[in-house]
C-alpha cells in the first residue's frame, strides 16, 4: 500500500484519505494478510513501513518532485518484496507503474474527476484498477473505466455514541470555501442556535478566507474552537445536536459525515456529491435544497433517532464491509494479470 507524502498514517488531525489507508492497513494486517505500506518516517500506522521522507512534506504539498521522489523508491519497495498488488493511493503513482507490467496495482481516486483528474485516471486505466469512493464521484466520468465503487468505512468502537446534550450543532472540516464554514455560520444565525466551527486553517488561503468571510459571522453563540483531533474531534461530535455540512460542489464522499453518524449525531446537508449515499434523508439527517430551509430543519433535527444514526455506520459504513469489497478487488486484479488481461 503506498500512501501520499504530504501526511503521516494517521494523520495527526485532519486527513481523509491518510485515515482511510490507516484502516485499510490496519484491518488487512489484523485478518493475516501481509501488508506493507510505504508512507513517511513519522507515521505510526502498527503495520511493517517503508519510507525514503523522514517526515510527510505537507509544506510541499502537489510538487511533483517530492511525490517522484517518494514513488522511485515505493515501487523500487514494493518489487523487492514481490507484492502480490500494489494499492496506490497517489496521484501519478498508477501512470509511474506503467513501468513494472508485472506489478498489478489498483488506485483510489480520493477526489473530483476534474479536468487534470479525468486525463491522469483516463491513461492510468491502461494498468490500474480504479476504485471510486461514490457512485456520484464514478457518474461524474462515465468514460472512464472503473473497477469498483467502494464507499469509505471506519471502526464503529472507536467512536463513542454523544448524547447530543451539549447544546450547539457543529462544523468539522478545512477552512475553505468549498467546505462551507461561512454558509453553517449564516445558517446557525438564521436559526437562531450555537455553532462550534472546528477547522484546519494553516495554510495562507485558509487564513484569509477566515478572515475576510467567517470572522464577521462570529459571535457570542457562533464560535471558532480551532481544529480538532482524538478525543477532542468525538467529544465535539458526540455533543452536537447535529453536524452543519453544507457544502454545495460534489464532494466525492465526505468523511466527516459518517463520523457524526457513528457517534450518534444526525446530518444536515445539501444534496451534493455523495450526500444522499450517505444521508437517510428524515432518518439520519436531512438533505436540504437551500440555506432557508435547512435554518428551518434545525428546528426538528433534534427529534431524529440518534440510535439510528449509530446503526447505520455499523450496518454498512464500516472498516469489516470496505475491506471485504477491497480484497475482493485485489483479488479479481490479480486473476486478470495472471490471465493477461488489463483491468479494463
Amino acid at each position: 500500500m503506498i500512501a501520499p507524502p504530504w501526511l503521516p498514517v494517521p494523520p495527526p488531525l485532519y486527513g481523509g484519505t491518510e485515515s482511510i489507508i490507516d484502516r485499510l492497513a490496519c484491518a488487512m494486517h489484523a485478518a493475516g494478510h501481509d501488508v506493507l505500506l510505504f508512507t513517511t518516517a513519522d507515521s505510526c500506522c502498527p503495520v511493517p513501513k517503508q519510507w525514503v521522507l523522514q517526515r510527510a512534506d505537507s509544506v510541499r504539498i502537489g510538487m511533483a518532485v517530492v511525490e517522484m521522489r517518494h514513488l522511485l523508491h515505493a515501487y523500487e519497495a514494493m518489487l523487492k518484496w514481490r507484492a502480490d498488488i500494489v494499492h496506490d493511493h497517489t496521484t501519478v503513482g498508477p501512470l509511474y507503474a506503467q513501468r513494472f507490467p508485472e506489478l498489478p496495482v489498483v488506485t483510489t481516486n480520493h477526489g473530483p474527476f476534474n479536468d487534470d483528474l479525468r486525463d491522469i485516471y483516463r491513461a492510468a486505466a491502461d494498468h490500474a484498477g480504479i476504485i471510486c469512493i461514490s457512485r456520484n464521484q464514478r457518474d461524474s466520468a462515465p468514460e472512464i473505466p472503473v473497477a469498483r465503487v467502494i464507499h469509505h468505512g471506519l471502526d464503529p468502537e472507536a467512536f463513542p455514541v454523544g448524547k447530543g446534550d451539549g447544546g450547539y450543532f457543529a462544523f468539522l472540516g478545512r477552512m475553505t470555501p468549498d467546505k462551507g464554514a461561512k454558509e453553517a455560520a449564516c445558517v446557525a444565525a438564521q436559526a437562531g442556535v450555537s455553532l462550534k466551527i472546528a477547522a484546519k486553517m494553516r495554510e495562507p488561503a485558509e487564513v484569509e478566507y477566515f478572515e475576510e468571510q467567517v470572522r464577521p459571522c462570529l459571535s457570542d453563540r457562533i464560535e471558532y474552537i480551532g481544529e480538532v483531533g482524538g478525543p477532542e474531534k468525538l467529544e465535539l461530535l458526540g455533543g452536537a445536536v447535529a453536524l452543519l455540512n453544507p457544502i454545495k460542489w460534489a464532494e466525492p464522499f465526505g468523511l466527516v459525515m459518517i463520523e457524526s453518524l457513528a457517534c450518534g449525531t444526525p446530518v444536515v446537508a445539501f444534496p451534493e456529491g455523495a450526500a444522499p449515499e450517505i444521508i437517510d434523508d428524515g432518518v439520519t439527517g436531512f438533505l436540504c435544497d437551500d440555506d432557508e430551509q435547512m435554518a428551518k430543519t434545525l428546528e426538528c433535527v433534534g427529534d431524529l433517532d440518534r440510535a439510528a444514526c449509530r446503526a447505520a455506520v455499523e450496518g454498512y459504513f464500516s472498516t469489516a464491509r470496505m475491506v471485504s469489497e477491497h480484497l475482493e478487488v485485489y483479488e479479481e486484479l490479480i486473476k486478470l494479470r495472471g490471465a493477461g488481461v488489463a483491468p479494463r
